[in-house]
């Protein structure tokens, strides 16, 4: 009885063994694809551009406030308390607006830019995802991993990359 288990024990181990090998594994570098792809580098250049547009409204909104600011603190000995009372009212409801405009755009995850980001990248994602799919299955690959991701990947064989294929893939229209 326990040679039987023992034999079969051996026999699925063996089996396990065997099945693994023959599964193949490739990986992507998808940074190396974003800085190459012409589509992904066109959708990073208009989130920057919107970026840039609304620090530069951030930043000239924060100008304004500063000099402003410094005119109060210049005036204000010669004010009246309830024009002092009105300005820094005013100064407060400037500087709130700073705040709400900077957490609207930029908030961590909740931001428009973040939303943007999703709406200007999803297409290209959405096609970086479909020629990963398409050359993981002409290559019969069980698992692709993503060695720019969150994935720790400590070492990869290069003949495991299919980085570049599946940019060929993307650049050609998948020809």
């Amino acid at each position: 009885m326990k040679s039987n288990l023992l034999f079969f024990a051996a026999i699925f181990i063996f089996t396990a063994a065997v099945s693994a090998q023959t599964q193949k594994i490739g990986y992507v570098d998808s940074q190396a694809i974003l800085t190459q792809l012409p589509a992904a580098i066109k959708a990073q250049g208009d989130l920057d551009a919107l970026t840039n547009e609304w620090s530069a409204h951030l930043d000239s909104l924060r100008t304004k406030y500063q000099q402003e600011l410094a005119d109060y603190q210049q005036k204000s000995t010669t004010m009246t308390e309830t024009a002092k009372l009105a300005e820094q009212k005013r100064l407060v409801n400037q500087e709130n607006e700073i705040v709400d405009y900077n957490k609207e755009k930029f908030a961590q995850g909740t931001g428009e830019i973040y939303k943007k980001q999703d709406e200007i990248f999803g297409p290209v994602k959405k096609r970086i995802y479909q020629a990963i799919n398409e050359i993981a299955k002409r290559e019969s690959m069980k698992f692709v991993f993503d060695k720019a991701g969150d994935v720790v990947l400590l070492y990869a064989d290069p003949q495991y990359d299919i980085t570049y294929k599946v940019l060929d893939f993307l650049k050609t229209g998948g020809k």
